[in-house]
């Protein structure tokens, strides 16, 4: 009998792994190989920009310069590390926290890069009243314009 009773008693998952929680957020998320090759380039740059910020590391900003020059179907470098970088001060100056990245070479993407890569990807699909709702998403009141402007200046590198 008392063998029985103990049959029917539920076992913890003792034997299963325990999976981070933000495991299932990370990958909801695309990586960054579903995007194009355009796309790749704003995100690393935005990435070398953002922790150019967060470490203050003149560094970081050599490195944007330096990757906008070795990356492929780029004319005009120079002029892409300053428009990802309007966006990021922009962006920075607008919101009630701190942008999320990721390191340069890491394949996942932050739920801040996520939401970039959509304002990019909406951007260069030229539909502006769509681009502004997305905007007026991430960043909220107050710095819509200029968002959608350097968002656009991005887009059109």
């Amino acid at each position: 009998m008392m063998q029985a009773a103990r049959a029917s008693v539920p076992v913890p998952d003792a034997d299963l792994p325990k999976l981070c929680p933000l495991q299932g957020a990370l990958c909801a998320r695309p990586s960054v190989e579903s995007y194009d090759q355009f796309s790749r380039v704003a995100l690393s740059l935005l990435r070398f920009i953002g922790a150019a910020y967060a470490t203050g590391a003149s560094d970081c900003w050599e490195a944007a310069y330096r990757f906008a020059d070795e990356a492929p179907g780029i004319a005009d470098s120079p002029l892409l590390v300053a428009r990802a970088a309007a966006l990021v001060r922009i962006l920075r100056s607008g919101r009630p926290c701190e942008l999320c990245f990721m390191p340069p070479s890491c394949r996942r993407l932050s739920k801040d890069e996520a939401e970039l890569m959509q304002l990019l990807a909406v951007a260069r699909s030229a539909q502006p009243g769509e681009l502004k709702s997305v905007v007026c998403r991430f960043v909220g009141a107050g710095k819509e314009d200029a968002t959608t402007q350097a968002v656009s200046a991005l887009a059109c590198c």
